[in-house]
């Protein structure tokens, strides 16, 4: 396993919102992290990275890292995109991406293989973008340096159908080369590239298994994530 993640916990401003999360990310293909509003995706995100203080156990390729400073681990090819983009709005495309590289020889092939768009918009300040292309850039960021896994923060929320149409293609195409741990709520998503889940449920791990299994039984998906098994398909 890339990732394996025992008994995790986490506290926030006197609440305890991770209770003991425990699950394994498989060294290939999307793992989805599932759950309601609220019950703690995001912090178990920024808990990997080391942006949280946490207790428990996380080893990231067969070393613990619970403890190291987050720019290591990002270092050491732990890439995280985040909720909200974070795109330095006053440069430009190009300079975002430039700021991002950390290798001499950032991989700017693939990423305008992938987005052909930031190339054509490579002068346009990053805070005139769509949220669409926003996200792009975001994704484009960490596809410019070597990776083992990605962390991938909700990359569909917001978009117009499609651009997750869009975003999605991308992330299956990266996800053939780098794993990927994706938090997301569209489930239409979700079953186009998830192989395996993982649902939180009140800061604790309540299912964790095959993504199909999980999408095609409408009892467990109405009482985890408060939706049927066919919501999302198109």
């Amino acid at each position: 396993m890339i990732l394996q993640v025992t008994d995790l916990s986490v506290r926030l401003g006197g609440s305890h919102i991770l209770q003991g999360v425990s699950f394994d990310v498989a060294p290939t293909g999307v793992t989805a992290l599932l759950g309601r509003n609220g019950v703690g995706k995001t912090t178990t995100l920024r808990a990997v990275l080391g942006e949280v203080p946490a207790s428990g156990a996380v080893s990231y390729d067969g070393r613990p890292v619970l403890g190291r400073p987050t720019h290591k681990l990002v270092r050491d090819g732990l890439a995280y995109v985040p909720e909200d983009r974070c795109v330095f709005a006053g440069l430009t495309v190009a300079e975002n991406l430039r700021l991002a590289s950390r290798v001499p020889d950032p991989d700017f092939e693939l990423v305008h293989d992938l987005f052909p768009e930031l190339r054509e918009r490579a002068g346009q300040r990053a805070g005139t973008l769509s949220g669409g292309q926003q996200q792009m850039v975001a994704i484009a960021r960490v596809l410019l340096n070597p990776n083992r896994l990605l962390l991938v923060d909700e990359p569909t929320k917001g978009l117009a159908p499609a651009v997750v149409t869009a975003v999605a293609g991308v992330l299956e195409r990266v996800a053939s080369r780098v794993p990927i741990l994706l938090v997301e709520q569209n489930l239409a998503v979700v079953r186009r590239l998830a192989t395996d889940a993982v649902v939180l449920e009140a800061g604790r791990t309540a299912w964790h298994g095959r993504a199909a299994d999980l999408l095609s039984d409408a009892d467990a998906t109405k009482s985890l994530l408060g939706v049927g098994s066919t919501a999302g398909r198109h």
